[in-house]
């Protein structure tokens, strides 16, 4: 048995979705075109701070929340015709979230390389 690391998983992924830079997301979040994810967990939530105008999405439950046909949709809770920008504390696990949703049929999803660390270095706005 071959087991894929999770090194290869995240490669693998940033060769599918696209990556965009923290000020390049904080434009269209400014312009509102997309949908700003958080999807880490709630404790890094409350340690470091979130990120104004973001959607807080645990990764556990993203694919979930985003699914019309589960009993976990949130409905109302994002704008699903829009942009699907997503991001965690350092962007692996954003990068992964990004590939799973463009296999649901996602066609507009994107990630911010170097995640929380790199936006909190950015002109987006800790709360």
């Amino acid at each position: 048995m071959t087991i894929k690391s999770s090194q290869t998983l995240v490669f693998e992924a940033l060769a599918e979705v696209k990556t965009i830079t923290p000020n390049e997301a904080f434009k269209l979040s400014n312009s509102g075109t997309c949908n700003l994810i958080d999807i880490r967990e709630k404790g890094e939530l409350d340690k470091m701070g979130k990120v104004e105008n973001s959607n807080h999405i645990p990764r556990g439950m993203l694919e979930f929340w985003l699914d019309p046909e589960s009993p976990y949709f949130k409905s109302g809770k994002l704008d699903m015709n829009k942009e699907m920008i997503l991001f965690c504390a350092g962007g692996l696990r954003s990068a992964l979230a990004a590939k799973s949703l463009k296999e649901m049929g996602f066609e507009k999803v994107s990630h911010i390389d170097g995640g929380f660390a790199a936006i909190s270095q950015s002109d987006f706005k800790i709360v």
